[in-house]
């Protein structure tokens, strides 16, 4: 019997990626750059499974470019703005994601941005490699406390109440901003406030939402200037999120005092964007979850998710669930 072809948009890790080659008749892009739309819609002709990453577009194009024999679409990421969902249950396809397993890696990381943006660890580093250090001084790269400061989390999910279990280690006061929030964190004292307040009264502010039509674009010129020019904003959510042009604005002109993104529009951020020219901007490439643990997890869940919908069982991990349902 023959196996299953489906295409992979990049390698994932061993021993996952070991999984998907016994399992399956595997397409495998080999280039570090990830297939450009135009290369995707022709590898997916006749395939029966798509292991993707969040930087691949898959569209209804791409669904029916593969035709009727695509089974399942496999997304190796938590979030799934880079595949048409509503398509994919149009088509009678489950979508497949990674969640949980990055939550800690991602609080770890949101918490090292924030800390290195308040306390100009890059800056720094820059003025030692530079010979801008020159003398120590009581005024010398001053930066922001975190004990007794308000941390305001733009989202209470899995990865804003891990950001608020550490922030609580710190002394901070946690207050947050979601229209759907989990249930509350015990042990953490985070009160529920609505956006505006957040923006007032934060002296760091994290974001952790899912991109939508509410959210693109939620940290725009009127956002930042309700904040207080002593804040600090971290983004570890979708680059669209926030406006990147008005983040400019306000950093340029010290309307705010720092910002820390791993995550930016697009991706990579061009070497020339106006972000990179500012000391009081840290800009990292989308590493987060990037620790061995999790990545490793993450394809795992993805080679099981494409594996089980080749075999036309449930998805361990299924965002559209009515496609069982039909």
């Amino acid at each position: 019997m023959s196996k299953p072809k489906v295409f992979v948009t990049r390698r994932i890790l061993e021993p996952a990626m070991k999984m998907v080659l016994e399992s399956c008749q595997v397409d495998l892009w080999p280039d570090e750059i990830p297939p450009s739309h135009e290369i995707i819609l022709k590898r997916v002709r006749g395939v029966n499974g798509l292991l993707c990453l969040l930087t691949d577009r898959v569209d209804a194009a791409v669904m029916d470019a593969a035709g009727p024999g695509l089974k399942v679409v496999s997304n190796c990421a938590v979030g799934v703005d880079n595949v048409d969902v509503p398509a994919a249950t149009a088509r009678g396809i489950p979508v497949g994601n990674t969640p949980g397993v990055l939550t800690d890696a991602t609080a770890d990381f949101t918490f090292a941005l924030l800390m290195a943006a308040a306390r100009r660890v890059v800056e720094g580093e820059r003025q030692v490699r530079s010979g801008g250090w020159k003398s120590w001084g009581l005024d010398y790269m001053l930066g922001a406390d975190f004990a007794g400061a308000t941390l305001g989390l733009v989202g209470f999910g899995r990865i804003g109440r891990a950001v608020a279990r550490r922030a609580a280690g710190f002394g901070m006061r946690i207050i947050f901003s979601d229209p759907n929030p989990a249930a509350p964190e015990p042990g953490v004292d985070a009160a529920q406030v609505d956006f505006d307040t957040l923006l007032r009264e934060s002296d760091f502010i994290s974001l952790h939402t899912p991109l939508n039509d509410e959210t693109r674009g939620l940290m725009n010129a009127a956002a930042f200037a309700k904040m207080k020019p002593t804040s600090v904003l971290v983004n570890t959510s979708r680059g669209p999120v926030v406006d990147q042009s008005a983040l400019y604005d306000a950093l340029h002109s010290k309307r705010i005092f720092a910002a820390a993104l791993d995550v930016t529009v697009p991706e990579p951020l061009p070497t020339d964007s106006p972000l990179l020219t500012l000391d009081n901007c840290i800009v990292v490439p989308h590493i987060a979850s990037a620790s061995w643990q999790t990545r490793q997890k993450m394809s795992r869940m993805a080679a099981e998710n494409l594996i089980a919908g080749l075999k036309g069982e449930h998805l361990p991990n299924c965002v559209n669930l009515e496609v069982y349902k039909k």
